[in-house]
């Protein structure tokens, strides 16, 4: 009884990775196939790079003897890849608004595989913003002191980063009313984390009352790590602080996800 129940479990294992690799596929080619997608991907890192070296560089002093532009773009980054990731919430509250996701319900796949396949086509969205965002640094002046393994450490984190705000995205995807309301929302939870934060000015020039906040959340402690790496400041904490904040989230967020997913399909 125990080998037939392995059995059936590792096919239903097997299914799902390949019903997952199908998702992944398709979700993947809307990126080429849509060109808005792909625009938004190379173009918007580039003017916030460009805006905020432009206006702010000559206001704003680090504290050290970095340029703005290297101290700039460890939020940069940051900021693109929490900003990229919320692409999961508007897909997959498009594909349940379009009836797509009751197509693939009449069929005998996973449940997760649609998710999974956003998510991780977010990863591949991610990694294009995050290169053109360093491509365009470095025409400008951004110059990183980061090591080989100090690049394959960010690479990992990036990947971390997205997964974990992907499947936070999914979530709001799943409960939000409408495509409309999924763009407000995720703004609201993104934007205060990543302007109230180390990313683009040091906390201690914040008033007494946000300093607090921007000191100590999770954001903060990701765009320190990425800085440490590339530019070489004192990363202290940072760098646990932050796998353990973003695994957490991941570990969180992922089974919330698929609940509210598969319950999501059963009311409709």
């Amino acid at each position: 009884m125990s080998e037939k129940y392995a059995y059936i479990q590792g096919n239903k294992l097997k299914l799902a990775v390949l019903d997952s690799l199908i998702m992944i596929q398709r979700s993947s080619t809307h990126i080429f196939r849509h060109t808005d997608q792909l625009m938004g991907a190379f173009f918007q890192p580039i003017m916030f790079l460009v805006l905020f070296s432009a206006v702010y560089s000559g206001a704003i002093r680090t504290g050290s003897d970095d340029t703005y532009t290297n101290f700039l773009m460890a939020g940069l980054i940051v900021q693109t890849l929490a900003f990229g990731s919320t692409a999961t919430a508007l897909a997959v509250a498009s594909d349940l608004k379009k009836g797509i996701v009751d197509r693939f319900k009449s069929l005998p796949m996973s449940n997760i595989a649609i998710l999974n396949g956003h998510v991780v086509s977010d990863v591949f969205r991610n990694m294009i913003s995050a290169t053109v965002l360093i491509v365009a640094g470095f025409a400008i002046g951004f110059r990183p002191n980061a090591d080989a393994l100090d690049w394959l450490i960010l690479i990992g984190l990036t990947v971390l980063l997205t997964l974990a705000f992907s499947w936070l995205a999914a979530i709001l995807g799943i409960v939000a009313k409408s495509v409309e309301g999924v763009q407000w929302m995720t703004f609201v939870i993104v934007f205060p984390l990543t302007f109230a934060s180390s990313a683009f000015v040091r906390p201690e020039t914040m008033t007494s009352w946000l300093r607090g906040f921007a000191e100590n959340q999770p954001i903060t402690h990701i765009v320190d790590t990425y800085r440490a790496l590339l530019i070489g400041t004192p990363l202290g904490d940072s760098l646990w602080i932050s796998v353990v904040s973003l695994i957490g989230l991941v570990l969180v967020s992922m089974p919330v996800a698929a609940w509210l997913f598969k319950n999501k399909q059963t009311s409709n």
